[in-house]
């Protein structure tokens, strides 16, 4: 990959990070920090995702927690390997219960799936980890026990959960407030938070290891808190979960592999929109280009029609993956491109509130991580004297009996987090993820094609203007060229411009450059940090 490390047409005045020795980045620089202190102290990039990972889960409530799910991409030095970390619906959460019970809203009892993150925390660091477990807990444990300055974007989005807590009331929802506002409102920027009920799940990890979050005391204080005020989840469901490896899907762009988890998730939308550009001259058009924009988003909208209609739990659903990215059907959606915007329909593919963060050491070993709560802080449920925020990611599951990716007990949901990584010639480049919701697959498809198409470093590849489309508008940031905005509108796209950015995502990049140095960009459009040594 050849890119241009010293310049970056954007307003950021952050440039890459290069280093040596092993690298880390995330959303905060609190988690960064911890990352880079496994690093430091012998550790390797799993050891150094993990403590990342476990340190996000208290300094940014706001986009995932200990009850959240997770997913994985690792680079062995040889070989990519996935990781699907995702919780299944409890047995007891049927359709009928659900509809009996108002539906599927995001907040509430209704929606709350088996965590995953812990059980894949446990499963990475048994397979490629080198530090003791304990060890890297210690940076949570720490600034959950003695607090942490609360950062300054975080606490917006903190304040807005909060409030929005405030207006939810049922017995479920009593813990959420003296968990998350003891004072009785969100912490503001640069206060102090403290969190004894993280402390005490810590420190129950570190010293029980996380069988105690499955089959002991945690599991029991999680299923009593159900038992008592609605919920669904049991013994059995804890114990029965388990993290699920898979082999990773990958489609071709620009001779590069670009790499996603397969289905249950939503990274299948990256490669079919790349495997659709990938027979567009994108390079043709400048970057900021009414024509550029247009093609990325027209074949965006392509891949999302077929993934909304396709994709589902592949243990419950005949998910066409290979199908879906077929050369000649990919061709075929290629062509329903045309000069202006259109809304397209699913195509018939032959059979066949989220953190990110990113690892590499100075052996080879690369890690894409991502997981999340879903809606900002989940569910709205919060397990009293534990600290656990309980995700809803059971909102993803379809109430259409006939579409595959119905609610059934024991199924995953269909979900929005995906982890990305590229190789080339079946060596490393690294890896890279934008968080968002809906907006992943977006980022993803941006992120690479402002590297492969216009040669961009990793800080200016997430540094750029960014689009996203659903119920069928484009949405632009602020910082869109108003002629693109005004061109956009000529040819039938329906835009909305937003002020703020936070339906655009927040992504980390690490990039290995042929010296063996990596280079790191982070999100300007959060709190985060690259660190390296």
């Amino acid at each position: 990959m050849e890119t241009t490390f010293l310049t970056n047409p954007y307003t950021t005045r952050r440039t890459p990070v290069v280093a040596e020795n092993g690298t880390v980045a995330t959303s905060h620089p609190l988690a960064a920090s911890a990352g880079l202190r496994m690093l430091l102290a012998g550790g390797n990039a799993i050891d150094a995702a993990v403590a990342m990972a476990i340190t996000l889960t208290l300094v940014e409530p706001t986009s995932n927690g200990i009850g959240s799910d997770a997913f994985a991409l690792v680079w062995d030095g040889n070989k990519l390997h996935g990781l699907n970390g995702s919780g299944r619906a409890p047995a007891a959460l049927t359709l009928e219960r659900v509809q009996e019970r108002g539906g599927l809203h995001p907040f509430g009892w209704n929606t709350v799936t088996v965590p995953g993150a812990p059980a894949l925390w446990q499963d990475l660091h048994e397979r490629f980890g080198s530090l003791p477990f304990s060890q890297l807990v210690q940076p949570a444990l720490e600034y959950a026990e003695r607090g942490h300055p609360v950062a300054s974007l975080i606490a917006r989005n903190w304040t807005r959960g909060v409030e929005q807590a405030k207006a939810r009331t049922g017995p479920q929802f009593e813990h959420f407030l003296p968990t998350f506002a003891p004072d009785g409102h969100a912490p503001t920027a640069g206060s102090r938070y403290v969190s004894q009920a993280h402390a005490r799940t810590f420190r129950t990890l570190a010293e029980q290891g996380v069988q105690a979050f499955y089959r002991g005391e945690i599991a029991e204080a999680m299923v009593a808190f159900a038992r008592e005020t609605g919920g669904y989840l049991s013994m059995d469901d804890m114990a029965n979960h388990t993290s699920t490896w898979v082999e990773p899907i990958a489609t071709t762009y620009r001779g590069h592999e670009v790499w996603e988890i397969p289905p249950s998730g939503q990274g299948i939308a990256a490669l079919i929109a790349l495997g659709i550009l990938e027979g567009l001259e994108i390079a043709h058009h400048p970057r900021d280009s009414v024509s550029a924009y247009h093609l990325q988003i027209e074949a965006m909208k392509l891949a999302f029609a077929d993934v909304h209609r396709y994709v589902a739990d592949p243990t419950f659903a005949d998910v066409p993956i290979a199908g879906m990215l077929n050369p000649d059907y990919l061709a075929r959606r290629r062509a329903l491109i045309g000069p202006t915007a259109r809304h397209p329909e699913p195509g018939a593919p032959p059979q066949g509130g989220t953190v990110y963060l990113c690892a590499a050491d100075r052996d080879g070993l690369m890690v894409s991580m991502i997981q999340s709560n879903f809606w900002g802080f989940g569910s709205g449920i919060v397990v009293p004297d534990w600290g656990i925020a309980l995700q809803n990611r059971g909102y993803g599951f379809s109430t259409d009996p006939q579409h595959p990716n119905v609610l059934v007990p024991g199924k995953r949901p269909y979900h929005t987090i995906i982890p990305g990584f590229l190789t080339r010639n079946g060596q490393a480049v690294g890896p890279f993820g934008v968080m968002g919701g809906p907006m992943q697959p977006q980022g993803h498809t941006q992120v690479v094609i402002n590297m492969l198409d216009y040669a961009m470093n990793p800080q200016a590849a997430l540094d750029a203007p960014r689009w996203r489309v659903g119920d069928g508008k484009l949405f632009l940031e602020l910082e869109t060229p108003r002629f693109i905005v005004a061109g956009l509108e000529d040819i039938g796209h329906a835009v909305v411009i937003e002020t703020e950015p936070y339906g655009f995502g927040r992504g980390q990049i690490i990039v290995q450059m042929p010296s063996g140095a990596y280079c790191v960009g982070s999100e300007a459009r959060c709190d985060g940090a690259a660190l390296g040594w």
